[in-house]
């Protein structure tokens, strides 16, 4: 079969289009004859640490497609099933929270290859409203979006959400999830068309990232913050939040380090919370979620498997609005 391996140089220059063996599903596992694959900025984290010394592997997390085999000792799954695929391994419960979340495609082989083979567990039905460009873009934005949101976040219907940097997977499925979900949503972003295409998917609001949100807001506090930003914006956090206001964490692309007013934060009875991934428990709740809301993925691009590098070198630049694909 046909699949980008990463190997040799760190960063996308490791990236090669190569033929490799179809890999065979041992016990309790099947293979997944890809459809298409999403692109994260996880695989760009992994390509960028690794040096030449690292055996080869083939990128990505997330794919949709058609079971073509099934291993032993798997029951409820059939040759021609169309699914898509969790990315989290061995995570059942949502209250068993790992260490750190195992996810597909790093060190394990991934989806940017024309099958994949994943444990039985990992799969569920395709939705059937979604196309499978569509179904590709779903798993890790809006897994990581869904625990975030609702078991981190705890957002209830009439509550008041607010996303920094909106146009990325996670923050665009936050958006979607909390309007489905009878949320006021209030988005930011420095690009004034990304804030028009938030809008235009049922964005309340949508601010400059650069400008005095408590300002903008004129007063209207918010309930809850999913943050993958980090220091770059943590500072308006407070303004804006109501007592008792929950902040969940779940990137920090701006940063690691974070100075956090600790007097702001005990006064006004702020939780900050962590957040990554999710389990397979809220994978099958997320499902029936889009399921009954039709909520569909933005997909900004598609692109062919041989011009994958040119897929993350778009991801590296953060000029989509939504997810971006890859069909085999």
């Amino acid at each position: 079969m046909r699949a980008v391996i990463h190997h040799g140089q760190p960063g996308t220059s490791g990236l090669r289009l190569t033929e490799v063996a179809d890999p065979e599903p041992g016990t309790g596992r099947v293979r997944v004859r890809l459809r298409a694959a999403g692109l994260n900025h996880r695989d760009l984290f992994l390509m960028d640490e690794r040096s030449g010394a690292e055996a080869p592997f083939i990128p990505g997390s997330d794919g949709a497609g058609i079971v073509d085999a099934v291993g032993d000792g798997v029951s409820g799954v059939r040759e021609g099933d169309e699914v898509l695929i969790n990315p989290t391994l061995g995570w059942e419960k949502a209250c068993e929270t790992p260490v750190v979340p195992e996810i597909l495609g790093g060190p394990t082989d991934g989806t940017l290859a024309e099958s994949v083979v994943v444990p039985a567990a990992n799969i569920a039905r395709k939705p059937e409203h979604l196309s499978w460009p569509e179904a590709a873009a779903l798993p890790m934005g809006a897994l990581t979006a869904y625990r975030a949101v609702f078991t981190r976040g705890g957002l209830e219907p009439g509550e008041h959400l607010l996303v920094p940097g909106v146009g990325g997977g996670v923050g665009g499925w936050a958006l979607l999830l909390a309007k489905a979900a009878g949320a006021r949503v209030t988005v930011t972003s420095r690009k004034a068309d990304k804030r028009e295409r938030a809008v235009r998917l049922g964005a309340d609001r949508a601010l400059d990232s650069a400008a005095d949100w408590a300002a903008e807001l004129g007063g209207a506090s918010v309930d809850l913050v999913v943050d993958g930003v980090g220091p770059a914006v943590f500072d308006q956090y407070p303004k804006v939040l109501r007592p008792g206001g929950r902040v969940v964490v779940f990137g920090a692309t701006t940063g690691t380090e974070l100075p956090v007013p600790l007097r702001e934060f005990f006064f006004h009875q702020f939780s900050l919370l962590g957040t990554s991934m999710g389990s397979a428990e809220e994978f099958r709740q997320l499902l029936a979620f889009v399921e009954q809301h039709r909520i569909r993925p933005v997909v900004d691009s598609v692109y062919a498997l041989e011009n994958v590098a040119e897929a993350y070198e778009q991801m590296a630049a953060g000029t989509q609005f939504g997810n971006i694909v890859i069909v085999p």
